[in-house]
């Protein structure tokens, strides 16, 4: 079954793997439910903690493993599992798919697991852990344009079932972050965040592909743009004429954004 959207989720600090005061964490818990019903054939999911030089996919034929790529947490964070299958067939499809589009050079990597970008909301999203999942890095060294074309390199993968999720964080300024006894945000990140509402529900894209002029505070919003690019994959694989829509916002630890969306292919 064709599918019509991509997703772009912030997935925050990796305790929204049991933190239940997030709300963040029971808007992916309700994500079949209340935001997309379809179960795909399999799952493609770029996340913003693999970066490599070149686009590169896991090719895993059997479990996935889990990847603890975060250090200092509770004890119970290395003890959760998302033992989902591989997706290999998916793997060489985004490698076609890429190199058909005029990507010359995209590798494989036969033991590399899921890294918490993608097992922390994926296993929120789909805890059976039933679907095939295949990860795709980003190029950190590159922009939101080469970004943008990958995601739409990707885009045929749609009418065959696939699941296009980039996941990152709409703000992601580690040094900023700051316990608060209130819900205030800091300036800075609420300007970005709303910045960057705007655009994506007016259909500014190429704007959010040049953000760094662009956009407000930038720098300090995304001072390394790993967590930003996911966004202008799901962006780019949905398609030129795609519809944004903010399926869900809330804040934590007063700049840290976990606005999420939603690209759907309109006629």
């Amino acid at each position: 079954m064709a599918l019509k959207e991509t997703f772009y989720i912030s997935h925050g600090s990796p305790t929204l793997a049991i933190d239940e005061s997030l709300p963040a964490r029971h808007f992916l818990k309700g994500f079949r439910a209340k935001t997309f019903c379809e179960r795909p054939s399999s799952i493609l999911l770029i996340s913003g903690h693999w970066e490599t030089a070149e686009p590169t996919v896991n090719v895993v034929s059997g479990v996935n493993d889990t990847i603890y790529d975060f250090y200092g947490f509770p004890k119970q964070m290395y003890k959760l599992k998302y033992p989902a299958p591989g997706a290999p067939e998916l793997a060489k499809r985004v490698k076609e798919v890429l190199m058909a589009s005029g990507f010359k050079r995209v590798n494989e990597d036969k033991t590399r697991g899921l890294d918490h970008g993608a097992w922390v909301p994926l296993m929120l999203m789909y805890p059976e852990a039933d679907i095939p999942v295949c990860q795709l890095s980003v190029q950190t060294d590159r922009d939101g344009t080469y970004h943008y074309n990958l995601g739409r390199a990707l885009a045929p993968l749609k009418e065959e079932g696939v699941l296009i999720v980039g996941s990152g964080a709409t703000t992601h300024n580690l040094r900023s972050l700051r316990q608060s006894n209130d819900d205030s945000v800091a300036s800075w990140a609420l300007e970005f965040d709303t910045w960057l509402k705007e655009a994506l529900l007016n259909g500014r894209y190429e704007d959010v592909n040049h953000y760094e002029e662009k956009a407000p505070h930038a720098k300090i919003a995304h001072p390394w743009p790993d967590h930003f690019y996911p966004l202008h994959v799901a962006m780019g694989a949905a398609g030129d004429n795609a519809k944004a829509g903010l399926i869900h916002h809330s804040w934590s630890l007063q700049t840290l954004s976990y606005a999420s969306y939603k690209f759907t292919v309109t006629a």
